[in-house]
């Protein structure tokens, strides 16, 4: 009876322990869905510690922090369960996210692989997995800006002395009382900075509202401002949809003195979708914006749409490849040279949210390389018009988003001559070869007329250089590209060896002879006027010898005595043309003994090939 009694008090113990449990997981979950994610990583880890579903859990888990921005907690959460095989592949991408997020690369691709294995087709994602390098030619040196505080700050544009900005911080404010959930901050106001004065205060007129405003852009009048905002009406919450997802809304405002006012929602916004992040062409006839609107090519999008003259917009048209990928892509920017900025988490990159650039009729996006992006997000940039100056904005600092300011420094110009290293003259058409990490090939040049070469390199490294011409010796040095910022340039000029063979030294075909015949032919006689021309102008102390040959048929005797009439007649014809006697030090023939075509029964043209006189130089 006792045992039946501890049995029976068990049940009801598990019963009940049961229960709790599983009132904990709909909290859990209700907070996640409700984009309560601090809240909700409490919950989860207490339902993990007590073992209950925690395959799903730890997934769950993983998620939030991942929506939190932080991947470290991410990795060690999804790492727990991913071998579990009842899990969903996508996971296997999530991971592999995450990983990159730590900058464990090699880890990430391997579960990237893992992920088409599953039988999942992603363009965007064998290039992940192919992909290794991310440089630009442009170099931009980073530091905070002054914008910053303690809690969120991003998304700069400026407009003559003013910068605008969002920002969490609370100041001479009293309508964002109310922290966000999502990650326990205050909601997101519009600020702007005086560059002169460096006072910030909150955008004065109707823009900043309850919730999340911002970013924004104003025309290049200075008239209207387009700016994100919550799909807010009103009323106590932002509208939702069925799903009660609350939105992200495009709107304009007017500038009445000194304060925005006349908010007006844009007609392409809808209570099913987000349309946000807006930016504007150099002549504020063109708005680019993101949204994850209905047929687009997978998370968020980039559109634009025109502006018309009286301020209606024309049909969003959706960027398409190769910008957009199935994953995300925010925050637009268009440069004076309609040059477009962004950033994603669809294209290969080095971290969560990398910064590209598209460039008009490019073929492919450019990542920024790391000296922008890094390891988590990077996104929002903003150039100031002719100016090196600018900013993005990036969490790499921890958990809050900052303003970094930058100064971009363009490629650098590498350009020198090639000449001959004895005489100094120009060599066109050689080749120049710059070389990157593991010998792999960036730059394939060939000099003009006057020797020259010239191409665009990167800041902050040494590339081998390799330099060749067929006449001369392969030359092999190093550029270097560090302690440039103050340059435009690096001239570096390369001198090339003559090789110790004339037949390459200069232009000179090898002259040839007739059957049985000694004389020097006409087509010979041009080719050693050109050998005659080098010695007297490029290379007033070139020394050579002459050695002849013949073909195969006749004896080894008469062969031997022919070679050597030909070598002769050679010597009397450079002589004859005023090259000293003494620059010839040598001159004999070698009979069939050295056939530059060796054959057992030889066609005419292969004879006539081995009826020849070679130079070789003694001295240079």
């Amino acid at each position: 009876m006792k045992n039946i009694y501890s049995t029976i008090l068990l049940f009801l113990c598990c019963s009940i322990g049961l229960q709790a449990q599983s009132g904990k997981q709909k909290k859990a979950d209700k907070l996640f869905n409700e984009f309560a994610y601090l809240e909700a990583t409490d919950v989860y880890k207490e339902l993990i510690e007590k073992d209950y579903k925690v395959t799903y859990n730890s997934l769950k888990l993983a998620d939030a922090y991942m929506l939190l921005r932080s991947p470290e907690n991410a990795v060690f959460y999804y790492g727990d369960v991913i071998q579990d095989t009842t899990i969903s592949p996508e996971y296997y991408y999530k991971y592999a996210q995450a990983l990159r997020g730590v900058k464990r690369y090699d880890e990430s691709k391997t579960w990237l692989k893992k992920y088409l294995a599953s039988g999942k087709t992603s363009a965007d994602i064998e290039t992940m997995v192919k992909k290794d390098e991310y440089k630009s030619m442009a170099t931009y040196r980073l530091q905070p800006a002054d914008l910053n505080s303690e809690f969120s700050d991003f998304g700069v544009f400026i407009q003559k002395d003013q910068v605008y900005f969002v920002s969490a911080r609370v100041q001479d404010s009293d309508v964002k009382k109310k922290t966000y959930s999502w990650n326990g901050e205050p909601f997101l106001d519009v600020y702007v900075q005086d560059k002169n004065t460096k006072t910030i205060n909150p955008i004065a007129g109707e823009i900043n509202t309850k919730l999340h405003d911002g970013p924004l852009v104003i025309s290049p009048d200075g008239k209207t401002a387009y700016f994100t905002r919550n799909n807010y009406l009103g009323r106590k919450e932002g509208k939702s949809d069925k799903q009660k997802t609350n939105h992200l809304k495009l709107y304009s405002a007017t500038k009445n003195g000194t304060k925005w006012e006349n908010v007006k929602e844009l007609g392409f916004n809808s209570d099913l979708y987000s349309v946000g992040h807006p930016a504007l062409s150099p002549d504020g006839k063109t708005l680019y914006f993101a949204s994850d609107m209905p047929d687009g090519m997978g998370g968020t999008d980039l559109y634009k749409v025109s502006i018309a003259e009286d301020g209606t917009f024309g049909k969003p048209e959706n960027l398409g490849d190769p910008v957009n990928s199935e994953f995300d892509e925010t925050f637009p920017f268009i440069d004076t040279d309609g040059t477009l900025y962004f950033s994603s988490n669809g294209h290969a990159g080095l971290g969560l949210f990398d910064i590209f650039k598209f460039e008009e009729d490019a073929e492919e996006i450019e990542n920024l390389g790391s000296s922008v992006n890094s390891n988590l997000d990077d996104f929002a940039y903003f150039q100031i018009a002719d100016s090196k100056e600018g900013y993005i904005s990036s969490n790499r600092g921890g958990n809050s988003d900052d303003i970094y300011v930058f100064n971009k420094l363009n490629p650098l110009i590498l350009k020198g001559v090639v000449t001959d290293a004895v005489n100094g003259k120009p060599i066109s058409q050689a080749t120049v070869r710059i070389m990157a990490e593991e010998n792999t090939q960036i730059a394939f040049l060939e000099t003009d007329e006057d020797g020259n070469y010239k191409t665009e390199i990167n800041r902050d490294n040494e590339f081998p250089v390799e330099a060749k011409e067929i006449k001369y010796e392969t030359f092999n040095g190093t550029v270097s590209t560090f302690n440039s910022d103050e340059k435009d340039e690096i001239i570096y000029n390369i001198a090339l060896e003559p090789v110790k063979d004339l037949e390459y030294l200069a232009e000179i075909e090898n002259i040839y002879f007739d059957f049985d015949k000694s004389n020097i032919r006409p087509d010979a006689a041009k080719e050693l006027d050109k050998l005659v021309a080098l010695m007297r102008n490029d290379y007033p102390d070139l020394v050579i010898e002459i050695g002849s040959h013949t073909d195969s048929r006749g004896t080894n005797a008469y062969n031997e005595g022919l070679a050597e009439r030909r070598a002769k007649s050679t010597f009397d014809y450079l002589v004859s043309k005023g090259i000293s006697a003494d620059r010839i030090v040598k001159y004999q023939g070698y009979g069939e003994t050295k056939p530059a075509i060796k054959c057992d029964r030889c066609s005419e043209k292969e004879h006539q090939l081995n009826r020849r006189s070679m130079f070789k130089v003694v001295k240079m």
